[in-house]
């Protein structure tokens, strides 16, 4: 159950950073190759690609988690916390189902992709794995804006419940630069 609770917590920032080392490392392989050796990688490019656009969508349900995106909420921290909480519920009702219409786009293109049979040109690997990044990661947002509603909703309706702290990014760069610091 530990191992549960540690990626229901860290899932996104896990794979994210294993996927920047990966592009880290295939890059720098193409420095070397092409400067030292004289020889350019032709696939190296191609799945750094591949792995940002991975990382890319992983970070809309990062940013989901860790409830830190481009907002103004002057308005709504004028509120008390279950007011506040209520604006959460309803732009997280909202959020959920956006994702709720995107998801079976999401599917459709990665079905027609794997149909199609395309493969990427200089690596010859199945699209299908490029395109499923939108359809996991858009499943991975909507369980994470499920779960704030979840927690929010418990806000509006209990007034004993503690308020989840919001995160901005600038407060995620500050503690993890007082983090890496000690």
């Amino acid at each position: 159950m530990k191992v549960l609770k540690y990626l229901e917590e860290n899932l996104e920032e896990i794979l994210m950073v294993l996927l920047l080392i990966a592009m880290a490392v295939i890059m720098g392989m193409q420095v070397i190759s092409r400067y030292l050796l004289g020889v350019s990688l032709s696939w190296s490019e191609e799945i750094t690609r591949y792995l940002f656009i991975w990382s890319a969508f992983l970070s809309v349900s990062l940013c989901t988690r860790k409830c830190i995106s481009i907002k103004i909420d002057q308005f709504i921290k004028m509120f008390p916390k279950r007011g506040e909480a209520m604006f959460k519920v309803v732009n997280l009702t909202i959020s959920i189902l956006f994702f709720g219409v995107l998801i079976p786009y999401a599917y459709r293109y990665l079905v027609a992709t794997i149909e199609s049979g395309q493969l990427s040109p200089a690596c010859g690997i199945p699209m299908y794995y490029v395109q499923a990044a939108p359809f996991f990661c858009f499943i991975l947002t909507g369980i994470r804006l499920i779960q704030r509603w979840f927690i929010n909703m418990e806000i509006v309706l209990k007034k004993d419940v503690d308020f989840p702290e919001e995160g901005t990014l600038a407060d995620e760069i500050s503690d993890t630069v007082k983090e890496k610091g000690k």
